[in-house]
């Protein structure tokens, strides 16, 4: 019987295989797989019911989708080729071990060239085949004599990947202001445009010091709790809205959502705190 698994990489990047054998794999079992061009080593994250949702979430190879004819049918998932013996692994680490020295010469080689990107990452192919390098840039570089030096000097395939500040985030890791590790790196399938909007609907800071991750963008968890906010401000009235009680006009100062209170202040400039039942009842 065939499995769908899925495989973790270097960077918590994640993809789908199959397994054609009844030998059950576990997970953080060390496996070896079918890529482009050789074969790579990787570790089981997740299986059974809970690997195959999360590739038809992915959607790359086209699991769980209905066929259109009128467009090309995405590749089926590669297979994973087998369990990975004690030596394979060790290769594995010395390779990782290696990345951290791969990474040292490719951000000297990329001064030399006087190219405005910065180097965020460098993962080996389990097999050597390829060489992958990660880069973050503000703008679109022209990297085509740096990819045929590095190619002479490694005596290998180099694939140069531009990628976003969330992203780099999510293969580095690292601690939030929350004291806990990233979202985006442990639980967070992917990084969802964050605007100021989402801060300024929950009453927090508009200073993006304030509210922003070590990646220098706003923080995820804005979206956490943007729903519950949004749907307990249509119970209040707008916050600068003239209200009419028997004091007389009053304007809505404040909202406080969670104590269910309400400021409001006069025309003649007296403020005072309601709860939400006492206005709707006056």
């Amino acid at each position: 019987m065939t499995h769908v698994l899925e495989v973790r990489f270097k960077g918590n990047r994640r993809e789908y295989f199959t397994w054609p054998s009844d030998d059950s794999l576990r997970v953080d079992d060390a496996v070896i797989v079918e890529v482009d061009r050789g074969q790579d080593l990787g570790r089981v994250s997740a299986v059974g019911g809970v690997a195959e949702k999360k590739c038809q979430r992915c959607g790359a190879c086209g699991q769980g989708q209905t066929a259109d004819p009128s467009t090309e049918a995405p590749p089926a998932p590669r297979a994973i080729v087998r369990r990975a013996s004690d030596h394979e692994t060790k290769v594995a680490r010395e390779l990782r071990t290696n990345e951290e020295e791969v990474r040292r010469i490719v951000r000297d080689r990329v001064r030399q060239h006087t190219l405005p990107m910065k180097v965020s990452d460098a993962e080996w192919q389990w097999d050597k085949r390829k060489l992958t390098i990660y880069f973050t840039a503000e703008q679109r570089v022209d990297f085509r004599a740096l990819v045929r030096d590095l190619a002479g000097l490694f005596r290998t395939r180099i694939e140069l990947r531009q990628i976003g500040a969330r992203d780099e985030a999510k293969r580095l890791d690292g601690i939030g202001r929350c004291g806990r590790q990233l979202c985006i790196a442990s639980w967070l399938p992917e990084g969802r445009p964050v605007s100021l909007s989402l801060a300024k609907a929950q009453g927090l800071s508009l200073n993006p010091v304030q509210i922003s991750g070590p990646c220098g963008r706003l923080l995820c968890c804005l979206h956490y709790e943007h729903d519950f906010y949004v749907q307990q401000r249509k119970r209040f009235p707008k916050e600068g809205k003239a209200v009419r009680t028997p004091v007389g006009i009053e304007k809505v100062v404040a909202v406080d959502i969670f104590r269910e209170r309400v400021t409001l202040r006069s025309d003649a400039g007296e403020t005072r705190v309601v709860t939400l039942d006492q206005l709707q009842a006056e």
